[in-house]
Protein backbone atom coordinates (compact mmCIF):
# COMPACT_ATOMS: atom_id res chain seq x y z
CA UNK A 1 0.00 0.00 0.00
CA UNK A 2 1.14 3.70 -0.67
CA UNK A 3 2.45 5.67 2.80
CA UNK A 4 -0.14 7.61 3.97
CA UNK A 5 0.82 11.49 3.43
CA UNK A 6 -0.49 14.72 5.43
CA UNK A 7 -2.59 15.10 3.22
CA UNK A 8 -4.83 12.22 3.83
CA UNK A 9 -5.36 13.27 7.32
CA UNK A 10 -7.21 15.86 8.79
CA UNK A 11 -5.37 18.52 11.12
CA UNK A 12 -7.31 16.36 14.08
CA UNK A 13 -6.61 13.52 13.23
CA UNK A 14 -3.05 13.94 12.86
CA UNK A 15 -3.08 15.57 16.45
CA UNK A 16 -4.90 12.70 17.84
CA UNK A 17 -1.57 10.11 16.72
CA UNK A 18 0.99 13.12 18.14
CA UNK A 19 -0.60 13.72 21.85
CA UNK A 20 -0.36 9.87 22.59
CA UNK A 21 3.67 10.31 21.66
CA UNK A 22 4.25 13.48 24.19
CA UNK A 23 2.03 12.60 27.14
CA UNK A 24 4.72 10.56 28.44
CA UNK A 25 7.01 13.57 28.74
CA UNK A 26 7.23 15.07 32.18
CA UNK A 27 8.96 18.05 34.12
CA UNK A 28 10.15 19.75 37.37
CA UNK A 29 7.48 22.63 36.91
CA UNK A 30 3.93 21.79 36.93
CA UNK A 31 1.91 21.80 33.90
CA UNK A 32 -1.18 23.13 34.80
CA UNK A 33 -2.93 22.85 31.10
CA UNK A 34 -1.62 20.71 28.42
CA UNK A 35 -1.58 20.59 24.83
CA UNK A 36 -5.16 20.65 23.35
CA UNK A 37 -6.27 24.15 24.29
CA UNK A 38 -5.76 27.37 22.71
CA UNK A 39 -2.77 27.53 24.87
CA UNK A 40 -0.64 25.79 27.37
CA UNK A 41 -0.24 26.83 30.99
CA UNK A 42 2.87 26.05 32.73
CA UNK A 43 4.07 27.47 36.50
CA UNK A 44 6.93 29.14 36.93
CA UNK A 45 8.57 28.03 40.38
CA UNK A 46 11.03 31.07 40.69
CA UNK A 47 8.91 33.58 39.52
CA UNK A 48 11.23 34.07 36.31
CA UNK A 49 10.82 32.20 32.87
CA UNK A 50 13.98 31.51 30.22
CA UNK A 51 13.10 31.38 27.35
CA UNK A 52 15.05 30.28 23.87
CA UNK A 53 13.95 29.11 20.25
CA UNK A 54 15.60 27.14 17.24
CA UNK A 55 14.08 25.87 14.12
CA UNK A 56 15.91 23.12 11.74
CA UNK A 57 14.69 23.52 7.64
CA UNK A 58 14.81 20.62 5.29
CA UNK A 59 17.93 20.22 3.23
CA UNK A 60 19.68 23.17 4.73
CA UNK A 61 19.75 21.60 8.38
CA UNK A 62 19.64 17.80 8.10
CA UNK A 63 18.85 15.78 4.58
CA UNK A 64 16.63 12.71 4.59
CA UNK A 65 19.16 10.13 3.38
CA UNK A 66 21.57 11.06 6.04
CA UNK A 67 19.28 11.52 8.83
CA UNK A 68 16.16 9.60 10.42
CA UNK A 69 13.23 11.61 11.62
CA UNK A 70 13.79 10.71 14.68
CA UNK A 71 17.49 11.89 14.66
CA UNK A 72 15.73 14.77 13.33
CA UNK A 73 13.71 15.47 16.53
CA UNK A 74 16.35 14.81 18.76
CA UNK A 75 18.61 17.02 17.48
CA UNK A 76 16.61 20.23 17.46
CA UNK A 77 15.70 19.55 21.02
CA UNK A 78 19.22 19.15 21.88
CA UNK A 79 19.88 22.92 20.50
CA UNK A 80 17.23 24.17 22.52
CA UNK A 81 18.03 22.52 25.76
CA UNK A 82 21.75 23.44 25.42
CA UNK A 83 20.71 27.15 25.29
CA UNK A 84 18.86 26.75 28.43
CA UNK A 85 21.21 25.18 30.37
CA UNK A 86 23.85 27.61 28.99
CA UNK A 87 21.97 30.31 31.76
CA UNK A 88 22.26 28.18 34.19
CA UNK A 89 18.41 27.06 34.13
CA UNK A 90 17.08 24.05 34.31
CA UNK A 91 14.44 23.22 31.43
CA UNK A 92 10.46 23.20 31.94
CA UNK A 93 8.89 22.85 28.46
CA UNK A 94 8.95 22.79 25.36
CA UNK A 95 6.65 24.22 22.50
CA UNK A 96 6.44 22.02 18.84
CA UNK A 97 5.62 23.62 15.53
CA UNK A 98 5.97 21.57 12.46
CA UNK A 99 5.15 23.33 8.73
CA UNK A 100 5.62 20.55 6.01
CA UNK A 101 4.18 20.05 2.72
CA UNK A 102 1.23 18.17 2.94
CA UNK A 103 2.78 15.47 0.98
CA UNK A 104 5.00 14.36 3.57
CA UNK A 105 4.91 10.96 4.90
CA UNK A 106 3.06 10.85 8.26
CA UNK A 107 5.46 7.77 9.49
CA UNK A 108 8.15 10.19 8.87
CA UNK A 109 6.34 13.31 11.50
CA UNK A 110 5.70 10.57 14.10
CA UNK A 111 9.21 9.08 13.84
CA UNK A 112 10.26 12.89 14.19
CA UNK A 113 8.07 12.75 17.36
CA UNK A 114 9.37 9.82 19.11
CA UNK A 115 12.73 11.62 18.72
CA UNK A 116 11.46 14.61 20.54
CA UNK A 117 9.55 13.36 23.02
CA UNK A 118 12.71 10.66 23.81
CA UNK A 119 14.77 13.81 24.06
CA UNK A 120 12.11 15.78 26.10
CA UNK A 121 11.33 12.85 28.49
CA UNK A 122 15.10 12.55 29.10
CA UNK A 123 15.69 16.41 30.40
CA UNK A 124 12.68 16.23 32.23
CA UNK A 125 10.97 19.00 29.61
CA UNK A 126 7.47 17.77 28.74
CA UNK A 127 5.87 18.81 25.43
CA UNK A 128 3.22 21.71 26.25
CA UNK A 129 1.99 22.22 22.54
CA UNK A 130 2.47 23.61 19.64
CA UNK A 131 1.65 24.23 15.69
CA UNK A 132 0.69 22.30 12.50
CA UNK A 133 1.09 24.36 9.14
CA UNK A 134 1.18 23.18 5.41
CA UNK A 135 4.21 24.57 3.89
CA UNK A 136 5.65 24.57 0.24
CA UNK A 137 6.12 21.75 -2.10
CA UNK A 138 9.47 19.99 -0.39
CA UNK A 139 9.31 22.32 2.58
CA UNK A 140 9.47 21.00 5.84
CA UNK A 141 10.38 23.48 8.68
CA UNK A 142 10.75 21.80 12.64
CA UNK A 143 10.64 24.51 15.71
CA UNK A 144 11.23 24.46 18.69
CA UNK A 145 10.76 26.77 21.71
CA UNK A 146 12.17 26.03 25.42
CA UNK A 147 11.09 27.07 28.57
CA UNK A 148 13.09 26.74 31.67
CA UNK A 149 13.54 27.94 35.13
CA UNK A 150 16.53 29.65 37.55
CA UNK A 151 15.71 28.33 40.52
CA UNK A 152 16.50 31.75 42.16
CA UNK A 153 20.07 31.98 40.39
CA UNK A 154 21.40 35.23 38.69
CA UNK A 155 21.14 34.28 34.97
CA UNK A 156 24.98 33.40 33.72
CA UNK A 157 25.55 35.90 30.86
CA UNK A 158 28.39 35.95 28.20
CA UNK A 159 29.50 39.46 29.46
CA UNK A 160 30.75 38.75 32.91
CA UNK A 161 34.17 37.56 32.13
CA UNK A 162 37.31 39.28 33.55
CA UNK A 163 40.79 39.00 33.31
CA UNK A 164 42.09 36.05 35.46
CA UNK A 165 38.96 33.66 34.76
CA UNK A 166 39.56 30.28 33.36
CA UNK A 167 38.27 29.09 30.14
CA UNK A 168 36.73 25.71 30.35
CA UNK A 169 34.40 23.72 28.44
CA UNK A 170 32.08 20.27 29.18
CA UNK A 171 31.22 18.10 26.70
CA UNK A 172 32.81 17.17 23.03
CA UNK A 173 34.02 19.61 20.70
CA UNK A 174 34.40 19.31 16.87
CA UNK A 175 32.36 15.57 16.82
CA UNK A 176 29.36 17.00 14.96
CA UNK A 177 31.51 19.01 12.88
CA UNK A 178 33.81 15.87 12.01
CA UNK A 179 30.43 13.75 11.44
CA UNK A 180 29.37 16.27 8.75
CA UNK A 181 32.91 16.59 7.50
CA UNK A 182 32.61 12.62 7.11
CA UNK A 183 29.58 12.73 5.54
CA UNK A 184 29.88 15.48 2.99
CA UNK A 185 32.98 13.41 1.43
CA UNK A 186 30.93 10.45 0.84
CA UNK A 187 32.53 8.68 4.12
CA UNK A 188 29.99 8.79 6.82
CA UNK A 189 27.56 6.64 8.16
CA UNK A 190 23.80 7.66 7.43
CA UNK A 191 20.58 6.28 9.58
CA UNK A 192 20.07 3.94 7.28
CA UNK A 193 23.77 2.14 7.55
CA UNK A 194 23.63 -1.33 9.14
CA UNK A 195 25.76 -1.75 12.71
CA UNK A 196 29.69 -0.01 11.86
CA UNK A 197 32.55 -2.11 11.56
CA UNK A 198 34.91 -2.36 14.20
CA UNK A 199 37.22 -0.22 12.05
CA UNK A 200 34.57 2.26 11.19
CA UNK A 201 33.44 3.27 15.33
CA UNK A 202 35.03 6.75 14.98
CA UNK A 203 33.24 7.34 11.61
CA UNK A 204 30.40 6.11 13.00
CA UNK A 205 30.59 7.83 16.35
CA UNK A 206 30.87 11.40 14.62
CA UNK A 207 28.47 11.22 12.34
CA UNK A 208 26.18 9.99 14.90
CA UNK A 209 26.90 13.06 16.83
CA UNK A 210 25.81 14.95 13.81
CA UNK A 211 22.73 13.65 12.91
CA UNK A 212 21.15 13.90 17.04
CA UNK A 213 23.69 16.47 18.54
CA UNK A 214 24.54 13.71 21.16
CA UNK A 215 22.97 14.71 24.31
CA UNK A 216 24.37 18.12 25.21
CA UNK A 217 25.71 18.10 29.01
CA UNK A 218 22.05 20.42 29.92
CA UNK A 219 22.77 19.20 33.65
CA UNK A 220 26.07 21.22 33.92
CA UNK A 221 24.61 24.37 33.27
CA UNK A 222 22.75 25.10 36.79
CA UNK A 223 26.28 23.59 38.14
CA UNK A 224 28.43 25.55 36.93
CA UNK A 225 26.06 28.26 37.79
CA UNK A 226 26.44 27.48 41.52
CA UNK A 227 29.99 26.79 41.12
CA UNK A 228 30.73 30.40 40.01
CA UNK A 229 30.38 30.50 36.30
CA UNK A 230 30.82 34.30 35.44
CA UNK A 231 30.21 33.50 31.82
CA UNK A 232 28.61 30.74 29.55
CA UNK A 233 27.72 29.94 26.18
CA UNK A 234 26.56 26.85 24.37
CA UNK A 235 29.29 25.86 21.19
CA UNK A 236 26.53 26.02 18.75
CA UNK A 237 28.72 27.56 15.67
CA UNK A 238 31.78 26.89 16.71
CA UNK A 239 34.20 27.42 19.65
CA UNK A 240 36.09 30.32 18.13
CA UNK A 241 33.22 32.13 16.98
CA UNK A 242 31.16 31.65 20.06
CA UNK A 243 34.29 32.10 22.55
CA UNK A 244 34.49 34.99 20.62
CA UNK A 245 30.92 36.76 21.29
CA UNK A 246 31.96 35.81 25.18
CA UNK A 247 35.08 37.92 24.62
CA UNK A 248 33.41 40.87 23.00
CA UNK A 249 30.69 40.99 25.20
CA UNK A 250 33.01 40.80 28.29
CA UNK A 251 35.92 42.82 26.93
CA UNK A 252 38.47 40.23 27.55
CA UNK A 253 41.08 37.99 25.33
CA UNK A 254 40.92 34.85 25.46
CA UNK A 255 44.01 32.81 25.49
CA UNK A 256 43.64 29.22 24.36
CA UNK A 257 46.70 26.35 24.75
CA UNK A 258 46.92 24.64 21.88
CA UNK A 259 48.33 21.82 23.74
CA UNK A 260 44.73 21.44 25.51
CA UNK A 261 42.73 21.71 21.95
CA UNK A 262 44.96 18.91 20.88
CA UNK A 263 43.80 16.62 24.19
CA UNK A 264 39.98 17.93 22.52
CA UNK A 265 40.95 16.72 19.18
CA UNK A 266 42.60 12.84 20.18
CA UNK A 267 40.46 9.96 19.64
CA UNK A 268 37.63 9.53 17.20
CA UNK A 269 38.13 13.08 15.66
CA UNK A 270 41.59 12.59 15.02
CA UNK A 271 41.25 8.49 13.73
CA UNK A 272 38.32 9.51 11.39
CA UNK A 273 39.89 12.59 10.57
CA UNK A 274 43.55 12.70 10.73
CA UNK A 275 45.33 15.84 13.14
CA UNK A 276 44.68 18.54 11.17
CA UNK A 277 41.19 18.08 10.46
CA UNK A 278 40.65 17.35 13.58
CA UNK A 279 41.72 20.23 15.31
CA UNK A 280 40.12 22.68 12.78
CA UNK A 281 36.71 20.80 14.18
CA UNK A 282 37.72 21.49 17.33
CA UNK A 283 38.27 25.11 16.86
CA UNK A 284 35.08 25.56 14.18
CA UNK A 285 32.90 22.86 14.02
CA UNK A 286 29.16 23.95 14.92
CA UNK A 287 26.10 21.92 16.21
CA UNK A 288 28.55 20.40 19.10
CA UNK A 289 26.54 21.81 21.91
CA UNK A 290 28.61 21.69 24.55
CA UNK A 291 28.80 24.20 27.10
CA UNK A 292 31.63 26.98 27.38
CA UNK A 293 32.13 28.96 30.10
CA UNK A 294 34.87 30.84 32.48
CA UNK A 295 35.28 30.19 36.18
CA UNK A 296 37.62 32.61 38.82
CA UNK A 297 40.35 30.84 38.97
CA UNK A 298 40.19 27.49 41.42
CA UNK A 299 36.34 26.80 40.67
CA UNK A 300 36.02 25.22 37.82
CA UNK A 301 33.78 22.11 38.50
CA UNK A 302 34.54 18.64 38.03
CA UNK A 303 33.93 17.03 34.64
CA UNK A 304 34.83 20.34 32.38
CA UNK A 305 38.19 20.62 30.86
CA UNK A 306 40.32 23.38 31.23
CA UNK A 307 40.94 25.16 27.41
CA UNK A 308 42.52 28.73 28.61
CA UNK A 309 42.54 32.20 30.41
CA UNK A 310 40.82 35.22 29.83
CA UNK A 311 43.36 38.22 29.80
CA UNK A 312 43.05 41.99 29.84
CA UNK A 313 43.38 43.38 25.94
CA UNK A 314 41.94 43.27 23.02
CA UNK A 315 38.43 40.95 22.69
CA UNK A 316 39.41 38.16 20.72
CA UNK A 317 40.39 34.66 20.79
CA UNK A 318 43.77 33.37 20.54
CA UNK A 319 45.42 29.57 20.25
CA UNK A 320 49.48 30.15 22.10
CA UNK A 321 49.35 33.64 20.91
CA UNK A 322 48.43 33.65 17.35
CA UNK A 323 44.67 34.57 15.55
CA UNK A 324 42.90 31.13 14.30
CA UNK A 325 42.52 31.17 10.55
CA UNK A 326 38.94 29.60 11.52
CA UNK A 327 36.16 30.84 12.66
CA UNK A 328 32.93 28.89 12.34
CA UNK A 329 29.19 29.12 11.01
CA UNK A 330 27.66 31.70 9.86
CA UNK A 331 23.70 30.98 8.39
CA UNK A 332 24.25 33.61 6.15
CA UNK A 333 27.74 33.81 5.07
CA UNK A 334 28.12 32.81 1.20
Amino acid sequence: MPPTRLSDLSEGELLARLFPIFDGTKGVAPVLLGPGDDAAVLGAPSGAVVLTTDSMVRGRDWRDDWSSGHEVGRKVVAQNLADIAAMGAVPTGLLVALAADPHTEVAWVLDLAEGIAAAAGEAGAPVLGGDLSSAAEGTVLVAITATGDLGGRAPVRRDGAGPGDVVAVCGGLGRSGGGLQLLLEGRGRTATDGEPEATDRSVHELCLVHRTAGRPPIEQGPLAADAGATSMIDVSDGLVRDLGRVARASGVRIELSGAALAEQAAGPLTEALGEADALRQVLSGGEEHALAATFPEGSVPRGWAVLGVCAAGEAAVVVDGQVPTVTGWDHFAG
